[in-house]
């Protein structure tokens, strides 16, 4: 969760939803960024605008261990550096040319950005597992509001389900919530199925109360 005094890590995407070889867009408290993952399978965030033209680089492609814009084919390294220009093929791009990129870590199957400067490594997520990820148009409050619970120091919080209790980890996301729904082990098809539409009903009912207050 967000720190007044220093940077933090936001939970962005499920390890599952970035396989190797992809790119994708993810959102923060900062705005877009460009997730995406070599084909080697390291993971890598930068900022989700070429330097070229301003095409959103989560629109390009992976080849190897760079991500080429959709738009010219200009390639960027781990680091954020230009590798390559195809109009220019015998150039080596100035160093002056590079994208914004930010600290990733993987781990519990979830994919976090860093915000700033962390104090420590994002929180560890033992005996969860990631089942989905879905965006409620309510902020924290309103989603605690509706599961009758705080929000964790980590940003999770717990609801009852027909099959037990549902860990919700969530991200704030300019008056927007991404909320990465995790088990309690692995509860079968059955299970996912009952704790998926638990995570449905709890955005619905977010959703009904920040309605109500935008109204007042």
């Amino acid at each position: 969760m967000p720190s007044d005094t220093t940077g933090f890590w936001t939970p962005v995407a499920l390890s599952r939803d970035l396989p190797a070889g992809t790119a994708m867009p993810a959102r923060t408290a900062s705005g877009s960024i460009a997730l995406w993952r070599s084909a080697s399978g390291r993971i890598s965030a930068s900022a989700d605008r070429c330097p070229h033209r301003g095409m959103r680089l989560s629109h390009g492609f992976v080849r190897g261990e760079a991500l080429s814009c959709i738009y010219h084919g200009w390639s960027y390294d781990q680091a954020g550096h230009c590798l390559r220009i195809p109009a220019h093929p015998g150039l080596a791009p100035p160093e002056t040319i590079r994208v914004a990129t930010y600290d990733v870590e993987e781990t519990g199957s979830v994919i976090w950005v860093a915000m700033g400067t962390p104090a420590s490594k994002p929180p560890r997520l033992d005996g969860l597992v990631p089942l989905r990820s879905l965006t409620a148009f309510a902020n924290i409050a309103a989603i605690e509001a509706a599961a009758g619970a705080k929000a964790s120091p980590d940003g999770i919080v717990e609801i009852d389900a027909s099959t037990g209790t549902i860990s919700l980890l969530l991200s704030p996301q300019d008056g927007q919530t991404l909320i990465h729904v995790l088990l309690k082990g692995d509860l079968g098809p059955a299970g996912a199925i009952g704790a998926s539409r638990a995570a449905e009903s709890l955005r619905r009912r977010a959703e009904g109360l920040q309605k109500k207050e935008v109204a007042r």
